[in-house]
This record gives structure tokens, sequence and C-alpha cells, in this order.
């Protein structure tokens, strides 16, 4: 049997395209194993797969000056040395990486020992991660066709996001048992990413007076971030890890954030949606270039955070809702790459 090890953490969007390929993976005959940091989201996450799970110590990569780049400078060379024991016990045969800052010494173990890697990366600028592990690495696989000017010609390759199947796959009637609803009425999804979105939260939470007067509205607003309001027509989450799809279906329009991966599964739902993306001050900038590649093509509308009020967040709902079916339309028309059966492509040819 073929073996595969997956790795990436830190954040929801480098573990869901992993989760996502694991079905095809299982069923084209690969044993899969996941490498992780000890305390990471990912860990939650894979286990609920039922998927073998190995923690490596990880240290941060950091674009900023801070002490604690010095003192994890031994965390990541422990991890390397974790990461050759764990690759030598498993004897991989290929390892695949979809990015965050615990994926650099699992990538870099493998090139030590001679096993092929690939990486994903998600968004159109290559992360840190990603850009420090581009040597170990055979090939990169890149959701926009943008990202091929980032990175070594004969590495891209330009696959789209791996979209967990079961997302494409929600009840209705589900999604109103889960916000204990019944009726109709239009309702808005809300999220800020796993980590959820403090601007974001705080300005929806003020706008729901008005909102509620037309829209019903879930709220995944991240953990440890509840707020505990009371209304009829407003529902909040910390983290949906089952019955996501449900709570799609039964959306109309979505706010959230501009991570690639959460974009591309917009773009397969063909849902409606207005980004709201992370600020230049407050990360590398990659959330505003994805959200103005989506909005080029017609599939979103963007509300800068810096441009973000109620009144304002109020008037591009409401203009988001009434000119749904033509963002809608524009998905439609867009021919998505099957990101999943593009990626295991990727993986055949680079087996050992």
């Amino acid at each position: 049997m073929k073996k595969i090890i997956l790795t990436g953490g830190g954040t929801a969007g480098h573990v869901t395209p992993n989760l996502a390929l694991i079905p095809a993976l299982v069923a084209d005959g690969f044993e899969v194993i996941y490498v992780g940091s000890k305390d990471g989201l990912e860990r939650d996450l894979v286990k609920t797969a039922g998927i073998p799970y190995h923690s490596i110590s990880a240290g941060k990569l950091r674009r900023y000056m801070s002490a604690r780049n010095i003192t994890d400078i031994f965390r990541v060379i422990k991890g390397l040395g974790d990461a050759i024991g764990v690759l030598r016990r498993i004897k991989p045969d290929i390892v695949f990486s979809k990015g965050g800052f615990v994926t650099v010494p699992v990538l870099a173990a493998a090139k030590i020992l001679r096993i092929k890697s690939v990486t994903h990366e998600s968004d159109i600028t290559p992360g840190l991660a990603n850009r420090l592990s581009q040597p170990f690495v055979s090939k990169i696989c890149v959701s926009f066709p943008e990202t091929l000017a980032h990175i070594p010609k004969h590495k891209g390759v330009l696959t789209g996001s791996p979209i967990r199947a079961e997302l494409l796959t929600g009840d209705k009637s589900e999604g109103l048992k889960l916000c204990n609803w019944t009726g109709h009425k239009p309702v808005i999804l809300v999220t800020g990413g796993s980590q959820g979105a403090a601007a974001i939260n705080a300005c929806i939470r003020e706008t729901l007076p008005q909102l509620t007067k037309q829209f019903r509205v879930i709220h995944l607003c991240g953990k440890g971030n509840l707020s505990g309001i009371n209304l009829t027509d407003y529902v909040e989450f910390e983290y949906v890890q089952s019955g996501l799809e449900h709570l799609f279906a039964l959306s109309d329009i979505v706010v959230s954030r501009a991570g690639a991966n959460t974009l591309f599964e917009l773009l397969a739902l063909k849902m409606p949606n207005l980004l709201i993306p992370l600020t230049k001050e407050a990360s590398r900038g990659d959330q505003l270039l994805n959200a103005e590649s989506f909005s080029r093509q017609g599939f979103s509308k963007v509300l800068p955070e810096s441009e973000m009020t109620p009144a304002r967040l109020l008037n591009d709902v409401q203009l988001l809702y009434n000119e749904r079916e033509i963002y809608a339309t524009n998905m439609i028309a867009h021919k998505q790459a099957d990101g999943v059966a593009q990626v295991m492509a990727v993986l055949h040819k680079n087996l050992r």
C-alpha cells in the first residue's frame, strides 16, 4: 500500500484542503498519516477524520521583529529532528503540504531523506512557509493563475483548490434545525474564518436591529467570541465542524474574510458574497489580492475594512442581496477545475 504524509496547520485554511483530499486518497489505496503541531487547530480537525496523527515541535515564522523569533529557531530545529524521526519510521512514498509554519521542518526532512514532496499554495502570493519550502519540494500546486508568476516556472502547477465534497451536499431543512428556525426569511451567513474577525463581529452585532428586520443571520464568530445576544433571527456559533454544508444550503448570501480556501468554497457553491479582507497592516496583504481577483471576475462584492461602518455594511449587504443573481450567474459560468482530481494527478506523477 502506498503511504502519504499530509501536513499543514495553524489555521483551518491550512487543514481543510488536506481533509478534502483524504477520501480520494483512501479510495485510491493510500495509507494516510498526518503530521502537525502538538497543540495546533489541526490536531482536533484531523482527529474527526480518523487519520493517525503525529506531532512535532514547531516554531512560528514571523515576518516582523520579535524576541520569540530567536527562541522559535530552536523549536524549528527540534521540529526538524522530530520530523526526520517520524518520516524514517513511516517511510512514506510522498509528502503533501498545505502550508503553515509546522510544514517547513517536515518538507526539509523529506528533502534530507530523499522523499518526494508536493505543496499547495492557496493565495495569489505565496506565504512565508511556502516560500521557505520551495527548494525542498518537487511541485507547487496553486489555486490562482496569477500565483504562477511568483514561483519557479518548472515547479508551478495550476490545480485549483481542493474542496470538501460534503460542502456540496447541504440540506436546507437540516440547516433550519441547526439554527432552531422555522419558516422562510432570507439568510445571511457571516464568517471571519476559524479564528474569527473582531472588527466584523463588532460591526455585524451593531447592525443586528436593522439587519434582522429583513434577514436572519448565522454568525460564525470564532473561538471565544460568543456574545450571548438573544434574538429570534440571530444565531451564533464559535466554529462549525459538522453541518456547515447545511448552513451554506440555508444561506442566500455570505459575508466573509477573503481567505483563499473560503473563496474557492464559495465559488464551488455559487454563493454570492461580500468580502471584507484583512488589512495590509494586519496581514501580508494576501486577502486584499484574493478579493481583488474575485471582484474583477464578478464573483464577489468587496468592502475594505477601512471603509466599514454599520451604515456602509448594511448598504452593501442590501446591494449584494438585490444583485445576488448576477454574482451567482458569473460563478456558474466559471469553469472551475476539480481541485481534488488535479492535485491527485500531481501526486501520482511525483510518487517516488
